[in-house]
């Protein structure tokens, strides 16, 4: 019996000092949903990351067809936003996307991704989850730098 007690509570120790598993963001287009982990996971400062390459999706999303993209309340009630890759009906890419930016005054669970074109077609979507970090842009805009990153590439 000790032996089981000693066992259950070196299990209840491990498991108490795991790191939390990062949260999960879901994407839906053409009747398939996928749930991904970041590729990118940081801390606030963006100071302590690790990298998941593995935890890219893949999506098909016919053209002119919308994404609907939902996060957990730990990205929701924080800033995010997502970005996107997309060409145009002659197979164009154009500049690189921005959605909206959502913050913790305005929390959003739920995001629906529509390009501007009915014959655009999506090639990659990112979500961002924002840290406190601030970098230039390179122009003389600032941004802040993502914290999390979930990455889906998308076939038509």
């Amino acid at each position: 019996m000790r032996r089981i007690l000693l066992a259950l509570s070196l299990l209840v120790l491990t498991t108490a000092c795991a790191a939390p598993a990062p949260p999960e963001v879901t994407f839906y287009a053409n009747g398939r949903t996928i749930n991904l982990t970041p590729v990118d996971d940081c801390d606030l400062d963006v100071e302590n990351c690790r990298k998941d390459p593995q935890a890219e999706g893949t999506l098909r999303v016919p053209p002119g067809k919308p994404v609907q993209i939902s996060v957990p309340g730990e990205v929701a009630e924080s800033a995010w936003g997502v970005k996107f890759r997309y060409v145009d009906a002659n197979g164009v890419e154009q500049e690189p996307g921005r959605g909206e930016v959502f913050t913790v005054r305005d929390p959003k669970y739920a995001y629906t991704l529509v390009l501007p074109n009915p014959d655009d077609r999506l090639l990659w979507i990112e979500v961002h989850q924002l840290s406190r970090r601030i970098e230039s842009s390179g122009t003389s805009a600032f941004d802040f730098v993502a914290r999390r990153v979930w990455a889906v590439d998308v076939t038509s």
